[in-house]
């Protein structure tokens, strides 16, 4: 059974996503100061934080920082800060995930699953190097198996979303796809107000494989419409 980490102040906001998420069969732990929300959740073998960014003690951002520093878990930010910097800063730090209140519980619990079977994936591969998938385009090697990525021989680090982006990208080149379609695909949501997601995504991606980003020649820019892969 996954174990859910709630990071949240505000009591009826934590009482409701605990609600939810043990009506759908999770452990659910909480705290409500961002301090003891980060000691949690290096303490704890927890699965998937869900974090608030307006915490006493440590905001979410330091918290979400901090954590991905030490654990590659699921991040997934609630907050109530809508702007488009915010979510950009979030997802930039590490999240996987921002979602902006007021919220469906049961959006919170789908997007929850979605992350928690792609970690699961993620962790739960047991098989052997010569049986390991391989995607190569002009330099780029992606290991879909062992979740591993060279550029030009070169391997770089890559947060799952990223990782998840780039190799349907690859894995579809020459086709363009507009933001809304990306979000999708990877995150398996439809996009509201998500665009933001995509985009820190690409330009994080960009940063680790292209030699330079304002000349990319792999993700190409198609503007008013969405992106490229070209081979």
């Amino acid at each position: 059974m996954s174990k859910i980490l709630i990071i949240e102040d505000e009591g009826s906001i934590a009482d409701l996503e605990r609600d939810y998420l043990e009506r759908a069969g999770y452990t659910v732990l909480m705290e409500n100061n961002g301090e003891t929300g980060l000691a949690a959740a290096l303490r704890e073998d927890c699965d998937l934080v869900v974090l608030d960014l307006m915490l006493p003690g440590m905001d979410g951002f330091e918290v979400c920082k901090k954590i991905r520093e030490e654990k590659n878990i699921p991040i997934l930010i609630v907050s109530a800060r809508k702007e488009d910097i915010d979510k950009i800063r979030g997802l930039d730090l590490g999240a996987d995930d921002y979602m902006t209140k007021p919220f469906s519980p049961s959006e919170l619990v789908a997007r929850v699953k979605a992350h928690l079977a792609r970690y699961e994936r993620l962790v739960g591969s047991g098989r052997t190097v010569e049986e390991n998938e391989i995607v190569e385009v002009r330099g780029i090697r992606i290991d879909k198996t062992a979740r591993r990525v060279w550029v030009n021989g070169e391997e770089k680090s890559f947060t799952n979303k990223e990782f998840d982006l780039l190799t349907f990208l690859a894995e579809h080149p020459n086709h363009v796809y507009t933001k809304a379609e990306l979000f999708h695909e990877i995150w398996k949501m439809e996009s509201v107000g998500d665009i933001a997601t995509v985009t820190v995504h690409i330009k994080k991606i960009r940063e680790k494989i292209e030699y330079n980003t304002s000349n990319p020649q792999y993700i190409e820019t198609i503007w008013g419409v969405g992106y490229r892969f070209k081979i």
